[in-house]
């Protein structure tokens, strides 16, 4: 990327646009761009060209761009809040109703609804997913053995009885789920299932594993990891 900055960008940015206006450097996923090397240079970079191009930097974890390009850019949220799913969601819905009708598959829409459910907001998930499930040219209610929600119950039932074996087995049938909403979910449950004295640890631990989940090779390990963790350092209720 260093490469990439000192050549084909600075030659992009060094000339002016055929029609005169403004050029738009558009940094995609920079939240993975080196932030001792590439992300300084970067910061340089856009104050030179700041008369000639404006940048747009997109990523799923703002946190991990370096805090002086934060401070050179307006910073846009796109997370949805409370009010706002139950309206996306529905749209959504929609959407995907149409989507199948055109390719003249049948769907249920009972099942649609609980596939979006489960993983709304990934809707890039939603419709793999139905892509998946639509091979025979029908959706229907047998689909809905491969939707599951997750059972924290089990989970903590593991946990507090040591188990480590029936640990495992539930995260093989959830790994499947969005990393950033297990650890969500696990995090919102310990105020019920874990002695006030171990939770600053148990959130320390979700934490942790929670950002490591953003770039692990294996997203199956590092949730049996942090499960680990959690089951040798909380006392349960």
């Amino acid at each position: 990327m260093i490469d990439t900055l000192r050549t084909k960008l600075t030659q992009f940015c060094s000339t002016i646009s055929l029609s005169g206006s403004r050029k738009v450097v558009i940094i995609d996923e920079a939240d993975y761009m080196n932030a001792d090397s590439v992300q300084p240079a970067m910061r340089n970079f856009t104050e030179r060209f700041a008369d000639n191009c404006s940048f747009i930097f997109t990523c799923n974890y703002k946190n991990r761009i370096i805090e002086p390009i934060h401070s050179r850019c307006a910073v846009i949220d796109f997370s949805l809040k409370n009010g706002e799913k139950q309206v996306i969601a529905a749209r959504f819905m929609k959407r995907v109703e149409g989507i199948l009708t055109d390719e003249s598959i049948d769907y249920d829409k009972e099942v649609i609804a609980k596939l979006v459910l489960k993983h709304f907001p990934d809707f890039r998930r939603v419709l793999n997913e139905l892509q998946r499930y639509s091979t025979s040219g029908e959706i229907n209610s047998g689909v809905l053995a491969n939707i599951k929600e997750m059972n924290l119950k089990e989970l903590i039932d593991s946990l507090r009885e040591k188990n480590f074996s029936k640990m495992r087995q539930w995260v093989v049938a959830n790994v499947d789920n969005d990393p950033a909403t297990v650890y969500r979910k696990i995090y919102d449950e310990l105020y019920n299932v874990v002695d006030k004295g171990s939770i600053p640890q148990a959130v320390l631990t979700i934490a942790e594993y929670q950002y490591k989940s953003a770039f692990v090779a294996d997203q199956e390990i590092n949730l049996v990891a942090c499960l680990v963790e959690l089951m040798a350092e909380c006392e349960f209720v």
